[in-house]
């Protein structure tokens, strides 16, 4: 009596549940459409992530155990990143403003920040830039925009309000004091070429960083620690992390309001935004965008 072939089975079970690749690497680890905006999920019939769906001679869980154990491709971490920014952009906006007071520093800063899911304005040079450039439409410029504007504000209030705190208490020791002030000059040291060049690195080092957090699961705390660690340590300039130093300053009699707005400010703000956007969200999405329009991606 003939048998029918037998498929060699790479894992423990063929029940498991079909892997919904647009969750992997996903940090909140769930994808919704809001309201009034494009879908991201691609249809059923979609080209699929999955590196072993072209593969001849595969059983559907054998396809599942490859992905499981394939590394992310670029273009679902771009499809990724880009349904947290459709999410970002549909957010209230007294919730932006209230998950935006959040001042940081390195690297516990960033941490507590992106993975408490609270907004960090150089985070939001990529994620929402993703679904602009997918778009390409008024409406969805208007969304980033306003997100842009609320965290700013929100991110540099906060700033503020903690370098008050420092300047105007006694909490620390003034030897401690000393010390917070002479790193602080290094904020208002440069020119304005020159920190613009270290903001370019920096929003480049952590656009990067929110690149890589969805490829490598359950090494985000590392990542960030990795990344943000390295923004210290080559003194870059951060619009947020270093607002607080430079307010510090002004607020101990130390600095003017003009060496924050065109020393510090101004340049900062240039060089995180041409980091983040054109060195990470345009380059990774040129590299993907061929694949997904082509490929009858969303």
């Amino acid at each position: 009596m003939s048998r029918s072939p037998r498929r060699l089975s790479f894992g423990p079970s063929e029940a498991e549940e079909p892997l919904n690749v647009l969750a992997v690497g996903c940090r909140s680890g769930r994808l919704a459409r809001p309201a009034g905006m494009h879908r991201v999920d691609s249809k059923s019939d979609s080209p699929t992530f999955n590196p072993a769906s072209e593969v001849a001679g595969l059983s559907d869980q054998q396809r599942r155990e490859i992905q499981s154990q394939s590394r992310p491709s670029a273009a679902l971490i771009h499809e990724t990143i880009r349904a947290e920014g459709v999410s970002e952009l549909e957010r209230r906006w007294w919730a932006i403003l209230i998950s935006a007071f959040a001042p940081l520093g390195y690297t516990a800063g960033f941490l507590v920040v992106v993975l408490g899911r609270q907004q960090l304005f150089t985070e939001n040079t990529l994620t929402p830039i993703l679904p602009l450039l997918h778009h390409r439409d008024l409406a969805t410029l208007l969304r980033v925009l306003r997100l842009w504007s609320l965290v700013l504000v929100a991110n540099v209030v906060g700033t503020w309000a903690v370098a008050s705190v420092l300047a105007h208490t006694e909490i620390f020791e003034p030897r401690i004091v000393d010390a917070f002030l002479e790193l602080s000059h290094r904020t208002i040291e440069g020119s304005f070429a020159s920190t613009f060049v270290r903001a370019v690195f920096a929003g480049w080092i952590i656009a990067l960083m929110m690149w890589l957090l969805p490829a490598l699961r359950g090494a985000g705390a590392h990542i960030i620690v990795a990344m943000t660690y390295l923004v210290a340590l080559g003194e870059f300039s951060h619009i947020i992390a270093d607002s607080v130093d430079c307010a510090f300053l002004i607020q101990s009699g130390k600095a003017s309001l003009q060496d924050y707005v065109g020393t510090f400010f101004v340049p900062t703000l240039l060089g995180n935004v041409v980091g983040g956007t054109t060195l990470v969200a345009l380059l990774n999405y040129g590299q993907v965008a061929a694949e997904l329009e082509g490929g009858g991606a969303p």
